[in-house]
């Protein structure tokens, strides 16, 4: 089993840049395929980013494709979302998954609570 706590969210201008992070308790992060989701009000949570256990193969929504980047440090437990040129429509709850490589969201067996991203114009 895989617990994850999400950080790194908060505020930030259009143009500007956030990292998160998602921690992981156990030993066994190393073979967890990791994803990134995001979910805004009134709206289905959707793919954002996925990376594979060994972070060999990555994949990236139409949305944040050639802006944002998911990175993984398996000796730290941790995976990445470092967010660039950030757009007020990218405001949203982050969530990061283990699991299966994928885009949906039914590939994923564990979650984290969520990290408030927010963007202002």
């Amino acid at each position: 089993q895989v617990q994850l706590v999400e950080s790194g969210g908060g505020l930030a201008q259009a143009g500007g840049s956030l990292t998160l992070s998602c921690a992981a308790s156990g030993r066994t992060f190393s073979t967890y395929d990791m994803g990134w989701f995001r979910q805004a009000p009134g709206k289905e949570r959707e793919f954002v980013a996925a990376i594979s256990w060994s972070g060999g193969t990555t994949s990236y929504s139409d949305a944040v494709k050639g802006r944002f980047t998911i990175l993984r440090a398996n000796a730290k437990n941790t995976v990445y979302l470092q967010m660039n040129s950030l757009k007020p429509e990218d405001t949203a709850v982050y969530y990061c998954a283990a699991g299966s490589y994928g885009r949906s969201w039914s590939a994923y067996n564990y979650w984290g609570q969520g990290t408030q991203v927010t963007v202002s114009s």
